[in-house]
């Protein structure tokens, strides 16, 4: 995937305090600073910070570290702004889903009775940074699905159901450059669930990474075996 100019200017800094802390030379920082500002893929950027813990953190290793490095959790930067290209979903006796690589309008209504639906916004675009995405389930149930990092404010009632958020994974800070969104409305004899879960492309591609890290050699960063 192509890397944003935001990307590679927090890659530099996380370079700029390593050199400030001694974990780098200048010589190394120069040529790593050098690689940054020509890297045009994720791929060419993580390797330079992958040995570097996260500017103002205890250092800490593994994906999710290269991940706050480089922003590649969600460019949400990019993904606000645009047409919708859906602002409400309904399921009677039946269900309905919204996945994938579509764009949330500015209020998103969902209704569901003797039924179900599914809203997974890991994938989606939004159409302002404020979004607000009304739940009603009658004797049904929805799901709705968002990233680890994204701003979301719950605030529905449950009536003789459940209306609430649970995560499967550690919940993050809010991106700051993530939409806020609320998710809002009533479950009566039924349930809306909001849970935070990463998708499944993320989940492999962070398994590649952990899967690269161990197989490099931990010698300096050389590839050199020392003699003994």
């Amino acid at each position: 995937m192509r890397a944003s100019d935001a990307e590679r200017e927090r890659v530099a800094e996380t370079l700029r305090e390593a050199v400030a802390e001694g974990r780098l030379e200048m010589d190394e920082f120069e040529q790593r600073l050098d690689a940054t500002y020509r890297a045009r893929t994720h791929g060419e950027l993580e390797p330079l910070v992958q040995d570097l813990p996260v500017p103002g953190t205890p250092a800490r290793t593994g994906p999710a570290a290269v991940a706050a490095r480089t922003g590649r959790d969600a460019d949400w930067a990019g993904r606000i702004g645009g047409r919708a290209t859906s602002s409400g979903a309904f399921a009677f006796w039946g269900g309905f889903n919204r996945k994938g690589r579509w764009t949330v309008g500015r209020q998103f209504t969902a209704f569901a009775m003797w039924g179900g639906g599914e809203i997974d916004l890991r994938e989606a675009h939004f159409a302002e940074r404020d979004v607000v995405i009304r739940c009603f389930a009658v004797m049904g149930g929805m799901q709705v699905t968002v990233p680890p990092d994204l701003d979301v404010q719950v605030s529905g009632l449950g009536v003789m159901g459940g209306f609430g958020e649970h995560s499967k994974i550690d919940e993050e800070d809010p991106h700051p450059d993530s939409p806020r969104v609320r998710i809002t409305g009533f479950a009566l004899m039924g349930g809306v669930g909001v849970e935070r879960k990463r998708s499944k492309a993320e989940k492999r591609r962070l398994k590649e990474l952990e899967s690269e890290r161990l197989r490099k050699p931990d010698n300096g960063g050389d590839g050199r075996k020392e003699l003994g």
